[in-house]
């Protein structure tokens, strides 16, 4: 939800708080889970959401030279593909407003040798530091939802895009199945918490995480909300049943 005139309040899974406080209290949910984030990814989503990153990465139109950014972007999954298609003539840049999760990215990908054409930003995707037209393609990959002013967001994905580039957003989404979407909320209000508790030691940040996708805009709305921000050619692709969407948006 985003602000409204007049309104101090946004929504942190299924709490109300102050819309300045919403960004400290995500960090700290990061903070938390950045050292077991790849295994619980794993645990969660049975290993689906490696197929997701693929598919989206299948669907970038990413090759030699280019320039991309990777916000939200963790751990790295989507960066080390990246990298490997630009080449020495291109760059990824992998930003993240939270330093531990950056930090987890940056050893991973260094261990696995993915240096030279990759930096590394600690970025507010509400205010991103770069030029205007700078990119040849953005993603944001599980990590919208955790913003606390979306439109100003995505209007910050739109400036630093070059005319001609490709905005692709993978994120959680709404069960497009009724009895999908029934085995779905007993699984994630159930089951993905006590996960959370048994690897991380950690239950309220999973039961956040767990209430911040219901709370997030379904697809046609995102969808009209990438129109709003002035993308073009938007359509999504829904993925295992409409669990997970990948909407995409060109600036012209």
């Amino acid at each position: 939800m985003e602000n409204p005139e007049g309104s101090s309040k946004t929504h942190f899974g299924f709490k109300e708080v102050d819309w300045s406080d919403k960004s400290r209290r995500v960090a700290d949910v990061f903070r938390s889970v950045a050292p077991k984030y790849d295994l619980m990814n794993d645990l969660m989503s049975f290993g689906l959401h490696r197929l997701w990153k693929r598919f989206t990465i299948s669907q970038s139109g990413v090759r030699t030279g280019h320039k991309v950014l990777d916000i939200a972007g963790g751990t790295g999954d989507l960066t080390k593909e990246f990298a490997k298609k630009v080449g020495s003539a291109g760059s990824v840049v992998l930003a993240d407003i939270n330093e531990s999760m950056l930090q987890q990215g940056r050893e991973r990908l260094t261990d696995l040798g993915i240096v030279g054409n990759v930096k590394y930003v600690q970025a507010d995707a509400e205010h991103l530091p770069f030029p205007d037209n700078y990119f040849d393609c953005i993603t944001i990959a599980f990590g919208l939802r955790n913003v606390t002013d979306k439109t100003a967001a995505m209007r910050s994905m739109y400036r630093v895009l070059k005319p001609g580039g490709k905005l692709l957003i993978l994120e959680f989404s709404k069960p497009v199945l009724p009895l999908l979407q029934t085995f779905y909320d007993k699984y994630s209000f159930h089951v993905i918490p006590k996960l959370g508790a048994w690897v991380c030691g950690d239950a309220d940040s999973y039961q956040y995480l767990v209430e911040s996708i219901r709370m997030h805009p379904d697809q046609a709305t995102l969808k009209s909300m990438l129109q709003d921000c002035e993308f073009e050619d938007v359509e999504f692709h829904n993925l295992t049943g409409g669990v997970v969407a990948l909407h995409k948006g060109f600036k012209y």
